[in-house]
């Protein structure tokens, strides 16, 4: 089994490395007719490239132009699976050459060296965030796609360190270099990660997503609830550490009494504690889920750590990296909720008659 894999109906496998020739995506189960918006494609490319404009980003440099393969003819999908490849064009690859026998703190280098007994060590290889740049890709169609059942998902940064904004404005997060939700907190948040790169450090944040549109009914008793595919979605990314639906861990200290939203006649409901999912199935509500980003491991800091033979060693990281990855990830959540989504959506219309 390939875990490069996600969906059942819709299904998403990405492939390539950091440092390789590129990335790319093979999609199947796009239905055939949906017009596949290039402009729209390239638009979200964007938002997640390195370079796009987003503060405390790396200094690398990529265009990430997609090329569609495959499953396209006359702007509309054919059916058949959609491959698309994004070329990489400004890897460093030697400002890695002194981590080659090195494993770095915080990062996946001593498990896929222990799983697989090779790693490439040039920029994380297939564990950099790079590989989220096929994710987005594959997202960009899935929104194409659930823009007819007029499901729409927003995401943004609540918080960065311990700067926390004090609403969610999810029209907010496109108007400011950090995609924050609150925009007054922004000169903030910005104070934190410019303290963090004088430092030679890192922070991490907290994003937030909103899904509106998601009619009742979809997700799949027992093992496919649609919180339970969501939370693999995200946490699939690799520097997401937690994942809380509407009230989350709060929750535990209400009663029942509290935490039960009590539906209406007109069918929406009183609260919002659950966030809209009960049973694993969607109710109908908006659907409201935050998530916790780790700091970035590779920082400028001197570290201790081991290498391939077991010997201790001290080093510092080069090459470009993000002092705050929460502003980048959220094209890559929403891009997983929608992948997430458009799979569900599918599989709702076998599930009755």
């Amino acid at each position: 089994m390939s875990g490069s894999s996600f969906g059942e109906v819709f299904r998403v496998t990405t492939f390539g490395e950091s440092h390789g020739a590129g990335l790319g995506v093979v999609i199947d189960g796009v239905p055939a007719g949906l017009e596949i918006d290039l402009e729209f494609l390239r638009r979200e490319m964007s938002r997640r490239r390195p370079g796009g404009g987003t503060a405390g980003a790396t200094a690398r440099r990529e265009a990430d132009a997609p090329a569609i393969l495959s499953g396209v003819f006359e702007g509309r999908a054919t059916g058949t699976p959609l491959a698309i490849l994004i070329r990489n064009i400004d890897q460093h690859s030697a400002d890695y050459n002194e981590l080659a026998e090195c494993f770095r703190p915080g990062h996946a280098d001593l498990g896929y060296t222990r799983k697989f007994g090779v790693r490439d060590w040039r920029g994380g290889g297939r564990s950099s965030g790079r590989e989220t740049a096929a994710r987005v890709a594959a997202g960009a169609v899935a929104k194409l796609f659930l823009a007819h059942s007029g499901v729409s998902i927003r995401a943004g940064v609540a918080a960065i360190g311990a700067v926390a904004g004090k609403q969610l404005d999810f029209d907010a997060p496109e108007t400011n270099p950090l995609r924050a939700l609150d925009p007054a907190a922004v000169p903030a948040m910005l104070a934190e990660i410019e303290s963090c790169r004088r430092e030679l450090d890192s922070i991490g944040g907290i994003v937030a997503c909103r899904v509106d549109g998601v009619p009742a009914g979809w997700g799949e008793p027992v093992f496919d609830k649609l919180d339970a595919l969501l939370a693999q979605a995200v946490l699939s990314i690799g520097a997401v550490k937690a994942i809380e639906f509407g009230d989350g861990f709060a929750a535990a200290r209400l009663r029942g009494s509290e935490n039960n939203d009590a539906p209406l006649p007109d069918g929406s409901f009183a609260s919002h504690h659950a966030g809209g999912i009960l049973g694993g199935i969607s109710n109908g509500d908006a659907i409201e889920f935050r998530l916790a980003v780790k700091p970035t491991p590779s920082i400028g800091r001197p570290q201790h750590t081991i290498d391939a033979a077991g010997n201790r060693r001290e080093i510092t990281i080069g090459g470009r990296h993000d002092v705050c990855i929460a502003p980048r990830i959220v094209p890559v959540v929403e891009a997983m909720t929608a992948i997430t989504l458009a799979d569900l959506a599918l599989r709702q219309r076998a599930a009755r008659l």
